[in-house]
């Protein structure tokens, strides 16, 4: 397939890949300022394209072409010269859905369900630094590109405009996670702000792991996970203990990388500690971060029927906090 034409050498940079990130809020905000999209269960990604060269970096910087072969090959492929891409790379179950445990077994080898990359947004495009465009141009242009590729490992991430309480609403009777709206009019602007809200189905985030207990009964590698998240003083408070959401596998796998973390000294040094069991107990260095869906945070501050959904590898420890809705 043909490429479009080359940048001239006056044109700006091909820039690194600094997301913008999106706020939790309680409900989708209103009017046609705003477009709503899927929240996807994946890992952020941004595909920076140079000349046919692909490289795949996480919301951290880290280079992860590695990890997806099949969307580097994919993005090879798209008819530009130059591009930076915004998007999600999920695994998507035969229901439609994506499915982070699923692109977690993908890193182990299973290719029973296919890993997409999902492009929502356009930030570079053949010596065009795009991003200062307000974002329903932005969107056209992705949708152009993506149109011209004709391709099915990279998919253009839709939207609706407007009345996004009855998408929220109708995503969440089909088993979304949640949904993303952002402002039409604003340009993309990289770290958390409110141009970006995502409102979420079930509660779920990221907390760091603090330790761990051992199984019980006829259970192997782990019995629960001790989590938390730094607070505002850079304290790691704990948060509670997650039990259920493993396979036996996980637990042998977690089992391993925690072993070569154990430590001494108690990790968490506020919140409602006097959950923490008494017999069993191991203590990690905070390196690990894992996704946690759970109820409700309880009056004391813990979670409530945790389950483990996978380990972020995208995800600083000291990065991690509660999240609460604006």
């Amino acid at each position: 397939m043909s490429r479009s034409r080359a940048p001239s050498s006056s044109s700006p940079a091909l820039p690194d890949f600094v997301p913008q990130l999106a706020t939790l809020a309680k409900d989708p905000p209103t009017g046609d300022d705003w477009l709503h999209e899927q929240k996807l269960d994946g890992y952020r990604i941004g595909c920076r394209v140079d000349d046919g060269k692909v490289r795949l970096f996480s919301r951290a910087g880290l280079d992860w072409t590695a990890k997806f072969p099949g969307i580097r090959e994919a993005a090879q492929r798209l008819p530009v010269e130059q591009a930076l891409l915004d998007g999600e790379a999920a695994a998507v179950l035969p229901s439609g859905l994506t499915s982070f445990q699923a692109l977690q077994n993908s890193f182990r080898g299973d290719a029973s369900v296919p890993v997409i990359y999902f492009a929502f947004d356009l930030l570079f495009w053949n010596g065009r630094d795009v991003g200062g465009q307000p974002l329903h141009q932005r969107k056209a242009l992705l949708k152009r590109l993506l149109d011209a590729n004709g391709g099915n490992v990279i998919r253009y991430s839709d939207h609706v405009v407007g009345d996004g309480a009855a998408f929220l609403r109708a995503g969440c009777r089909m088993g979304m996670e949640g949904i993303v709206s952002k402002r039409q009019d604003q340009a993309y602007t990289p770290g958390r702000n409110s141009g970006w809200l995502k409102i979420k189905c079930i509660k779920r985030q990221e907390l760091v792991i603090g330790g761990f207990t051992d199984p019980e009964g006829s259970r192997r590698g782990i019995g629960a996970l001790l989590v938390g998240y730094y607070d505002d003083d850079k304290r790691l408070v704990f948060a509670g203990r997650v039990g259920t959401g493993f396979t036996e596998q996980v637990t042998l796998d977690l089992r391993r990388q925690l072993d070569a973390l154990e430590r001494q000294q108690p990790t968490f040094v506020a919140g409602p500690l006097s959950g923490l069991p008494k017999k069993g107990l191991h203590w990690t260095k905070p390196t690990l971060v894992c996704e946690v869906a759970f109820a409700e945070w309880t009056g004391d501050g813990s979670l409530r029927h945790p389950s483990f959904q996978g380990l972020r590898l995208d995800k600083k420890p000291t990065d991690v906090v509660r999240e609460v809705p604006g």
